[in-house]
């Protein structure tokens, strides 16, 4: 008996029935660009034994004006396919299947080669794509039919046709992007054409037992997306052209409404396919914010679907489906949908992995082997740091006592669980108590460990964190000054005009803190869908609301400072920033660059612009101007016989990087 009876119910595709209702969503790791496909292997490999019903892969490109960016991997070379066996023959040997997924990318290809059904440049693109006549387009036709046959030969058990999201596909599907007049714009009916023609085709080419997905864009949240009769239309017509499966897509990438950051609430998007459920009669896959078991029941309980798409939550725990059956689900590694290991890394062309879980993509260089050499270990600090070299370290069997000063674990990530937005940070500080437990660490709370008490072990992990920095910025008495530290603990309340002084990631959560009253939108999709302009796409076309973003007032004025004479934000997220940015501009936040902040007086913030000296005004400053490493601990223990090893932010203050920190801490303890 298991606590998920819908998500472990079998699903009969005919030829082929899958164990459970979870699908690995696709994900470019970036490993295939660099070429090693044992790695490529480890990963998928790793995720077939952890039992997920079927992995979808990063998109492979169909030819090379259709790959996402120049050199993006593809299966458009018969020389190509050999390398795939290896990761399909992993897969198949570890119990799984496997589907590869068909990504053109047309005018969002980062390539002067990229192509689309109209030359209307993309606004994340600084190349205008060239237009396609009936050749190009037959040309694009061919190539990803081809590519399904290889993905076949190769051993795949199905492919993806990825046809949401502002791709190729997509973009033929509205007027915005296709401004044709031949048999391939115009009417919906032709505008869909293309789309229909591919599936069509790639049945015809691959047989009836092979796997066809197609990603469908079920709400495109871009102005003139599709309305909500044309998505039925096309979902009838793509399955009357052969797919097996339709898989949901949700927004276009350039669409200004967040989709899957950790602020988007769970499940946020699951009642759009549930408007599709009894159109079509083959299975439907909803997708976004889906990230632990008991959502994904609930998920699948409510009718929302036949199944349900997890990627990123697979980064963080590739055992999650194996955890859930056997009723550990407090055992599986959170994805609090951060994106700073994963997305971040992908647009930075570096390899994906998880800031929870330092292995993805990592699985063949970072290996947590037992130890025969045990040894009696102390971590000095419960920030994510020390928690992650306690576990790791325990793991491998060392005998590790964590010590830390304050009365519970968690370090800085108990400030980032108060933002609003960030409530994921909650279920990770719960992640770390069950697995310290699992691994038999000692914890003593509310302890400082001195150089005396820390003599007797063989190593020391100095994982102490950081302080604040203080910009020394004058200050009359009495005024209102007071650190990040005591506005988000909650032993200061700031007034109702507030200057944050400092613009980097600790800046912006302070203002979103500092802007926000009731409830958050996070916990509540109402709340969420009002305050980012999302509709319903059967009442406004591509589900825009046409009064915009409406989100709640601030109870406070705020204005957010930073020395540097660039944008504020600027340094923030790939992938996210501009979803802080858009939410404290929403809530009439003053951002301002290259401030001197001079004085603080009873009357505010005396500071020199590049316009010159001015006040403001407000009741509090909240200093957010960096931190400096806490590693008095190390001084005190040279000379001891001791090994030590400095960590997290006590080794590197850079704002308050938990990516860094786990990686460090789960690195080291796999050394030791």
């Amino acid at each position: 008996m298991t606590d998920y009876p819908h998500l472990f119910r079998p699903l009969d595709l005919g030829h082929v029935t899958l164990p459970n209702r979870v699908l690995m969503g696709s994900m470019h790791t970036g490993l295939e660009e660099i070429g090693d496909f044992d790695r490529v292997a480890a990963f998928y490999g790793a995720r077939a034994r952890g039992g997920v019903g079927l992995i979808v892969t990063g998109g492979m490109s169909p030819n090379r004006e259709g790959g996402v960016f120049a050199g993006a991997a593809g299966l458009f070379k018969p020389e190509d396919i050999a390398n795939h066996v290896r990761v399909t023959d992993r897969v198949h040997d570890e119990g799984g299947r496997i589907a590869m997924q068909i990504l053109h990318a047309g005018r969002y290809a980062y390539s002067p080669e990229c192509v689309a059904p109209s030359p209307v440049k993309s606004p994340i693109s600084p190349f205008a794509p060239r237009e396609l006549d009936e050749a190009g387009i037959e040309k694009q036709i061919a190539d990803i039919v081809t590519a399904a046959e290889r993905a076949r030969e190769a051993g795949y058990d199905g492919v993806e046709i990825m046809g949401s999201e502002g791709y190729f596909l997509n973009q033929f599907l509205v007027t915005h992007t296709n401004r044709r007049e031949d048999r391939w714009g115009g009417s919906y009916e032709n505008r869909m054409r293309l789309p229909v023609d591919v599936v069509r085709r790639v049945r015809a080419a691959v047989g009836e037992d092979f796997i066809v997905i197609y990603r469908l864009s079920m709400i495109d949240l871009v102005p003139n997306g599709s309305t909500w009769d044309e998505v039925v239309t096309l979902a009838k017509a793509i399955e009357g052209a052969g797919a097996s499966i339709l898989n949901t897509g949700i927004g276009w990438h350039e669409a200004r409404i967040p989709t899957i950051a950790t602020s988007v609430p769970r499940r946020a998007f699951t009642w759009v396919t549930k408007k599709l459920m009894g159109e079509v009669t083959i299975p439907v896959i909803t997708s976004n914010r889906i990230n632990t078991p008991e959502v994904a029941e609930s998920v699948l309980a409510d009718g929302c679907a036949d199944m349900v798409s997890m990627a990123r939550p697979f980064l963080a725990d590739p055992d999650f489906v194996v955890k859930a059956k056997a009723g550990r689900s407090a055992t599986i590694a959170p994805c609090i949908a951060c994106n700073q290991a994963c997305l971040d890394h992908t647009f930075e062309m570096k390899i994906a992995s998880c800031l929870v879980n330092p292995q993805a993509a990592h699985e063949t260089e970072l290996q947590y082997t037992p130890t025969d050499a045990p040894k009696r270990i102390a971590v000095v600090g419960a920030g994510p740091a020390g928690l992650s070299a306690s576990i790791v370290a325990a793991e491998r069997g060392h005998d590790v006592v964590l010590f830390e000063r304050a009365d519970e674990i968690g370090g800085q990530l108990n400030m980032a669980k108060m933002i609003p937005g960030k409530e994921e940070f909650h279920g990770l500080v719960d992640w770390y108590r069950t697995m310290l437990g699992e691994h038999d660490v000692t914890v003593r709370l509310g302890a400082d460990a001195d150089a005396d008490v820390l003599a007797d072990f063989d190593h020391v992990i100095v994982a102490t964190g950081v302080v604040p920095r203080n910009p020394g910025i004058a200050a009359a008495e009495g005024a209102q000054v007071v650190s990040y530290i005591d506005i988000l603990t909650g032993h200061v309340t700031a007034g109702a005009r507030v200057a944050i002084v400092g613009a980097g990631g600790i800046g912006f959560d302070v203002a979103e803190f500092l802007t926000h009253q009731g409830e958050s939108p996070t916990e509540n999709l109402d709340l969420w869908t009002e305050e980012w302009g999302v509709s319903d796409p059967e009442v406004d076309r591509g589900g825009l609301a046409p009064e915009g973003a409406s989100p709640g007032a601030s109870p406070r004025e705020v204005s957010l400072l930073q020395r540097k004479a660039e944008r504020p934000g600027k340094g923030l997220g790939k992938t996210t920033g501009w979803i802080h940015r858009a939410s404290l501009m929403m809530k009439g936040v003053k951002m301002m660059g290259g401030v001197e902040c001079r004085h603080i007086d009873h009357d505010g913030l005396r500071v020199t612009t590049a316009d010159g000296d001015m006040l403001i005004a407000c009741d509090t400053v909240v200093l957010c101007a960096g931190q400096v490493p806490e590693r008095q601990l190390e001084s005190d223990l040279v000379g001891s016989r001791v090994v030590v090893h400095v960590i997290g932010g006590a080794d590197v203050a850079a704002e308050l990087d938990a990516k860094r920190a786990i990686d460090q801490g789960a690195r080291l303890a796999a050394t030791l």
